[in-house]
């Protein structure tokens, strides 16, 4: 790692020690680092590069608008390059699937979106509570970050987790209805918990192990929204831009969502996050919420552009061509492994749960090495995520799934050298342990003999 990265960049960094090179250069789905060494990405910018690194559509849009001096900032100002996105986005996207929702523009982040979401809530409603759910991920800023469960990324220091509830997610109990739990809690006056401003979800969890909810389950929740009249959030910053095979998420269930929260993809890796909001919640008042940065003129071009992938059916056929590909390989992967996987997913977001958070890393170290880029999520970093681009190329989608199937046998076998190595010392171990207490019966009433325990069992124990 360059000296200067040590010496001045932060130590909250953390993506450069998982992927310990220096990049130059990326198209498609392929980065190349200094050394010139190639690497497939599967990890896609933790779902900001659906589309692909340096997408020729994004670039050509955006190289004619540099070119032709079109404005990079504006507050939220109106300009040609937000009206062209605000038509393509209504024509392409909202129009044929019959949504009819306003954009609201915020920071260019995901957690911005979120934290403007439930602050809209709670002034829609005029309550304050919010329910979460176990495993879930929505962000680093304070709320934000309280509606997020995993306490590795939580403090003292941070602050209270106030008017937050974390409530079980589909499939966290195993077969328990967890949306008969939901329902309980929220209408029993005595639970404890506030009938809510809003419940916040991400219909396929995918910082918290890739937990895909059932379509059900989602249709459960979103009519309990609608009976206790609290808003349905749903966060498609990750899982949404067509990750699950679909533009948003939520549309396998048939759910309408009061408010939805996009970034990530949508500018096509530039800064872009957008609340989706139904007409009769969008209660703000002019410049109640805003960020210098909520008018991305860049990501705006970028994004109009990208959009056009959706006006042909083909383009979610090929996804899921792509996903059928990654559940066969690693069904295979799974039936044949030493140790038991699982593995979940939907359209092209995958996990295989390793069991072990230890295991899962060796896997993604040794899948660096021979050239491939992913990352593990869940509790303890145990699920391996294959999240590559919408738009991967078959034969990098195969050669990725043989490095990752390589890997894991890979890292199969040195555990079980390692089983047999314990083995092999715990039985030399009974054998001189056996050996010697019959010397010592033998030798009653003799001169007494130290001990030697044996060279191999000093090697093994070091």
């Amino acid at each position: 790692m360059p000296s200067i990265i040590e010496d001045m960049e932060s130590n909250v960094r953390g993506y450069c020690r998982l992927f310990p090179t220096t990049f130059k250069t990326a198209l498609g789905s392929r980065l190349v680092d200094v050394h010139d060494r190639e690497f497939i990405d599967f990890f896609c910018g933790a779902g900001s590069l659906n589309y692909g690194h340096n997408n020729p559509l994004a670039n050509a849009a955006i190289l004619k608008y540099i070119e032709a001096g079109g404005i990079q900032h504006s507050l939220d100002a109106t300009t040609e390059a937000k009206v062209r996105f605000l038509e393509t986005f209504r024509e392409t996207i909202l129009k044929p699937r019959q949504l009819n929702y306003r954009v609201q523009f915020t920071g260019p982040t995901g957690t911005n979106a979120v934290e403007a979401a439930i602050k809209l809530a709670r002034r829609a409603t005029n309550r304050s509570h919010v329910i979460a759910f176990t495993h879930a991920y929505h962000g680093h800023t304070l709320g934000s970050l309280a509606l997020t469960a995993n306490e590795a990324f939580h403090h003292q220091a941070d602050g209270a987790r106030l008017n937050v509830s974390h409530l079980p997610f589909d499939g966290y109990f195993g077969d328990l209805d967890t949306a008969s739990f939901l329902e309980k809690m929220l209408t029993d006056s005595s639970s404890g918990i506030p009938v809510p401003a809003a419940i916040i979800v991400e219909t396929v969890q995918g910082e918290g192990g890739v937990n895909v909810a059932d379509d059900t389950w989602l249709r459960r929740v979103a009519d309990l929204c609608r009976r206790l009249e609290c808003l349905l959030i749903v966060d498609d910053i990750q899982v949404g831009n067509g990750r699950t095979g679909r533009f948003f998420s939520f549309e396998h269930a048939g759910i309408t969502p009061d408010l939805v929260c996009l970034s990530k993809s949508l500018g096509g890796g530039l800064p872009l996050s957008i609340v989706l909001i139904k007409d009769e919640h969008d209660v703000w008042q002019p410049g109640q919420h805003t960020g210098t940065f909520r008018g991305n003129n860049l990501a705006f071009v970028a994004a109009e552009a990208l959009l056009h992938h959706w006006s042909n059916p083909q383009f979610e056929t090929d996804i899921q061509t792509r996903s059928s590909i990654i559940a066969d390989r690693l069904k295979q992967i799974a039936a044949t492994a030493s140790n038991p996987i699982s593995i979940r997913g939907r359209g092209l977001i995958w996990g295989l749960d390793m069991g072990s958070g230890t295991l899962a890393r060796r896997v993604i170290d040794a899948a660096f090495d021979y050239g491939l880029m992913m990352e593990s999520s869940g509790a303890d970093d145990e699920v391996l995520k294959l999240m590559p681009a919408l738009t991967i190329p078959l034969l990098d989608l195969e050669a990725g799934l043989d490095i990752v199937q390589d890997c894991i046998e890979q890292v199969e076998q040195t555990q079980q050298r390692g089983n047999d190595r314990h083995r092999d010392v715990e039985s030399e171990i009974a054998n001189w342990s056996a050996n010697h207490s019959q010397a010592n019966i033998e030798s009653q009433g003799q001169e007494s003999v130290s001990p030697m325990v044996p060279a191999s069992l000093n090697q093994g124990a070091s």
